[in-house]
């Protein structure tokens, strides 16, 4: 009897599952397996946030699993030595893992393939399961260039790229009676602390049916409405691509069939996605390092930092986010930048400061787009204008020209009307009387003199 081992990793799904389409397709049981990863802790990256929409997102897969004769087997461990132990005791011939792009993800795969193949096992690796184009397949003319560097020419090769189809979900997992799971609970081991309290229901039965609720309508406005802030117009998939709840090819397939602005802008971020990914694939030390060294002299601003954190910094459309981010562990990508520029550009702290403090709160916290996104913000990125900023009362009357977002998540400030809101850092001591809000922490001129000279710039 043939047995093979489907490995979840981020795409803890059943629809469009490359791994699992793979195992059941070559086996006539298959081990569907977790291995709660202890070793993860040692690297920062597992925060109760994300912890907890994982187990929300496995007691899901089981439920799926079970509904079509099957289980979810969980063991806790190092996911190497677990796996191997796993196929050890089920016989089989074959794991399936989808293709990561981090160190941390390379590393699991290279020791996964030497253990298994001392063992007379195979690795199969899946390369188009988490992105929808896979990192490497988009390369620039050259030979001395192994990924795009440039947004805009790598989103008109990845347009044309003719990618895989979507795949069904298996209608039946027959799973070997004998290989035994640890409890789901176990999950907890990852992370201990208290979550954000808005935080979102994980698993693919919420993908899905939020994938439905943005298909039937929101996503035709998208172009128009993804930046304003008071609208809440952005799809909030972002947690369930990181998880891989929801597969990118059946999101890209299913809001590419709709031909409509909002349809093609929403498209186009599915690419940043995929872009990011190549980048960190060919330059994993973009995680930690500068992708492109700008030589800065980052301040160290403890109190500033702490300000920022917390919400307070006196410029209400940053606190807001920063508000948001603390309680649903979400944000939307517009205050992302724009909290991101106020840390590494006006604060002139280093970007990996700020990184690390989304990472910590983020329930979509990928270590490919989120570091990346900040490099991109603080200039020693990818972006083609590396030396611009953000200036934060412009951009709030930009995209939060009535208030409403201030509103939502600065109750102090509710009572005043949109004027006073949007010159609020320019009021004197008087005219902040009664105000339980701070005082801006930093001059904007100042500050983007500071920024300039730090970096050099005349």
């Amino acid at each position: 009897m043939r047995v093979s081992v489907a490995l979840f990793t981020a795409d803890l799904r059943l629809h469009d599952n490359p791994v699992l389409h793979a195992a059941v397709r070559d086996a006539e049981r298959v081990v569907p397996l977790f291995v709660v990863d202890t070793g993860i802790r040692r690297t920062g990256f597992a925060v109760p946030n994300r912890a907890a929409f994982l187990a929300d997102s496995l007691a899901d897969l089981d439920a799926a699993l079970r509904d079509r004769g099957g289980r979810l087997v969980v063991r806790v461990g190092d996911v190497v030595e677990e796996t191997c132990r796993v196929a050890a005791e089920a016989g089989a011939g074959a794991v399936h893992i989808a293709g990561g792009v981090s160190r941390y993800a390379a590393r699991r795969e290279d020791r996964l393939r030497a253990e298994l193949a001392g063992e007379r096992r195979q690795l199969r690796v899946h390369e188009a399961s988490l992105t929808v184009v896979p990192p490497g397949a988009l390369t620039p003319a050259g030979k001395d260039k192994d990924h795009f560097a440039v947004f805009t020419p790598y989103f008109r090769r990845w347009e044309s790229f003719s990618g895989r189809e979507v795949l069904p979900a298996p209608d039946a997992v027959r799973v070997p009676d004998d290989v035994t799971s640890a409890g789901l609970s176990r999950t907890a081991l990852l992370a201990s602390g208290s979550t954000s309290p808005g935080l979102p229901a994980g698993g693919e039965s919420e993908a899905r049916r939020r994938l439905r609720t943005w298909l039937s309508g929101p996503l035709s406005a998208y172009d128009d409405r993804h930046d304003d802030l008071s609208a809440d117009a952005t799809s909030r998939l972002s947690p369930y691509l990181h998880f891989g709840c929801l597969s990118p090819t059946e999101l890209l397939d299913r809001a590419g069939a709709l031909d409509d602005p909002g349809a093609r802008a929403f498209v186009r971020q599915l690419a940043w996605r995929d872009f990011h990914h190549q980048v960190l694939a060919a330059r994993p030390d973009a995680a930690d390092h500068d992708y492109r060294p700008r030589h800065d002299r980052w301040r160290r601003a403890p109190r500033d930092v702490e300000a920022w954190q917390e919400g307070r910094t006196g410029y209400p459309v940053v606190d807001a986010a920063m508000r948001q981010l603390r309680h649903e562990g979400w944000m939307p990508n517009r205050v992302r930048m724009l909290a991101a520029s106020f840390l590494t550009k006006t604060l002139y702290v280093d970007w990996r400061v700020g990184a690390r403090h989304f990472l910590d709160l983020l329930v979509d916290g990928d270590v490919a787009d989120n570091q990346l996104n900040w490099q991109w913000v603080a200039g020693t990125g990818t972006d083609t204008r590396p030396n611009r900023l953000l200036n934060p009362l412009v951009q709030a009357r930009r995209f939060d020209p009535e208030g409403a977002y201030v509103r939502r998540w600065l109750p102090e400030l509710r009572h005043l009307d949109t004027g006073t809101l949007h010159r609020l850092p320019h009021l004197d001591r008087a005219a902040r009387a009664g105000l339980d809000y701070p005082a801006p922490i930093v001059d904007l001129t100042a500050a983007a003199d500071r920024f300039r000279a730090g970096r050099g710039i005349d």
